[in-house]
This record gives structure tokens, sequence and C-alpha cells, in this order.
């Protein structure tokens, strides 16, 4: 009862802490959009992921967001990363047409125009050590964090397995928050 407890409150705490990032304060002020809740969330996950040692920014060098193909956030997006500071070091958005042009990013939010072009940009991304995230909303390809939208709510589910493959590891704290964790395998 009291891990359940433990996961509640990380819940809470991150959520409240998402809240605060976008200015939602629970007063009855309006609710963010869905898409204002995502931008906010793609630089945090940088926070709870282990990278194989030579992938990790050194010295002064930032985090690398990238957004492969659509661009569904916009100036969200930068406003979020330049709030984010992880390990000491700035975060960084790129825009970039191709995974060809991918090569450096920490993160990646992967969308394509139609649902097999993300598909084949995952797949042309699984030689790199880069947390893929999609979204629901543009089809059922799935990164290592793919967003969805539950009872009104955004949350996301993590496919832990994929992300061990590439030699990330994804702390605890985030899983506990997940909608639903695919396992590493053992």
């Amino acid at each position: 009862m009291k891990t359940r407890r433990c996961t509640c409150l990380l819940v809470l705490r991150f959520f409240a802490l998402a809240g605060l990032v976008l200015g939602f304060d629970g007063s009855g002020a309006a609710q963010p959009s869905e898409t204002a809740v995502k931008a906010s969330f793609l630089p945090r996950f940088a926070r709870y992921v282990a990278w194989p040692a030579g992938v990790q920014p050194r010295g002064g060098a930032p985090f690398q967001l990238c957004v492969i193909g659509l661009d569904p956030f916009g100036r969200m997006l930068d406003d979020a990363a330049s709030r984010e500071r992880i390990d000491g070091h700035r975060v960084t958005v790129r825009r970039v047409g191709s995974v060809d042009r991918a090569l450096g990013c920490h993160v990646a939010f992967v969308e394509g125009p139609a649902a097999q072009e993300t598909s084949r940009m995952l797949l042309a991304l699984r030689g790199q050590p880069a947390l893929t995230v999609t979204d629901g909303r543009a089809g059922a390809a799935r990164g290592m964090i793919h967003f969805t939208v539950v009872d009104g709510r955004v949350r996301f589910f993590i496919d832990e397995a994929s992300a061990a493959e590439r030699g990330l590891s994804i702390s605890s704290r985030l899983l506990a928050i997940a909608a639903g964790v695919r396992p590493r395998r053992s």
C-alpha cells in the first residue's frame, strides 16, 4: 500500500509541475491545450533517461530535442525547452525534415504526413540511441514514448524494452506515471 501511495504522489507531483509550467494553477483558469501539455512534457522526458556514456552531451553542449517530419508544436516547444536544464545542460530544439539529418538527437519526436511514413522514420532511427516519441493522434506507429489521451487527459505509454535495446535506461520515476509500460526483457 505504501508503494502505491508513493507512486500516486510522484504522479501528482509530475502533473502539478507540468501545470505550473503551463500556468494552470487549478483556480478555474482555462486548461492548457492538449498540444501545449505535450510540448511541455517533451523536453522534460530527457530528465528521466540515461544514455550510453558516449552519447551524453559533454562540456557545455546541449541536449538535442529533434522534431522529425511534421511539427504540431511550433513556438510552444521552443518555449518549454528554453526553460529546461538537464544536469546543467540546456535543451535545444532542431526541426529536421528527414531521419538522415537527425544524427545527434537525444530525443526525437517523430510524425510523418501519413502513418506509414511515421513507421518508416521510426525504423530508420532503430540504429540510433535516441528516445523516440510519437503521438496517437498521428496514427498507430509507436515510439519508445507514445502520447495518447485517456479520459480527456494527456497520458503516455512507454516501451521500455525498445529503449533498452538502444542502450537507454528509463527512470522508474517516469515509468511509474505512464499509462502503461512494455517492460524490458530480462
